[in-house]
């Protein structure tokens, strides 16, 4: 069980890993006046604080990709709780930092992802940056991995959004013919 968190620390919903066959591997609490899975973002409460001196946050898919970063010293990390980014969440990052590392899954769910979070930011200031992760992979393997210093060095090296857009284009568009 995961308990979620207001920014002032108060608790207002749960997320739990199913451990389990015939039901989704996670689940929330239901959707209520005080929680909306759509406008919270995990550990936020704690990330505010990091957020505000680094001007900086890293948003990860995950409870665990979000846990293994703050142990592993990242302490600006969030997580959507398996949710595409929303306006309201895009709202409460926008207050805290004007910089947003997007560290989703390298796969094609956690580029689409990006793509997605991508079109409801653009209306607002964030600078969003990808965060170059090996191909399969997610924050929690890499820490788990290589250590904590080999994501930090990741976040170092996270290319503006756009230029993450147009290299993922031409990865699978036909460069070889006139239509690709």
């Amino acid at each position: 069980m995961f308990p979620i968190r207001d920014l002032r620390k108060k608790v207002i919903g749960f997320g739990g890993r199913i451990l389990g066959e015939g039901m989704p591997k996670y689940l929330n609490s239901p959707e209520t006046p005080l929680f909306n899975k759509g406008r919270a973002l995990y550990l936020l409460e704690k990330a505010r604080e990091v957020a505000g001196k680094t001007e900086t946050l890293i948003i990860v898919e995950g409870y665990f990709d979000a846990i293994a970063l703050h142990q592993a010293g990242l302490r600006n990390a969030v997580a959507t709780m398996g949710t595409a980014l929303t306006a309201e969440q895009v709202g409460e990052l926008a207050k805290l930092a004007p910089v947003v590392h997007m560290a989703l899954d390298a796969d094609s769910a956690g580029q689409n992802a990006m793509l997605r979070g991508a079109e409801v930011a653009k209306k607002s200031h964030l600078e969003l940056r990808v965060v170059p992760l090996p191909e399969g992979s997610d924050p929690a393997d890499i820490v788990q991995r290589e250590g904590g210093e080999a994501v930090r060095a990741l976040v170092e090296r996270s290319v503006p959004f756009v230029r993450f857009r147009v290299e993922r284009a031409l990865a699978q568009g036909d460069r070889t013919t006139p239509e690709g």
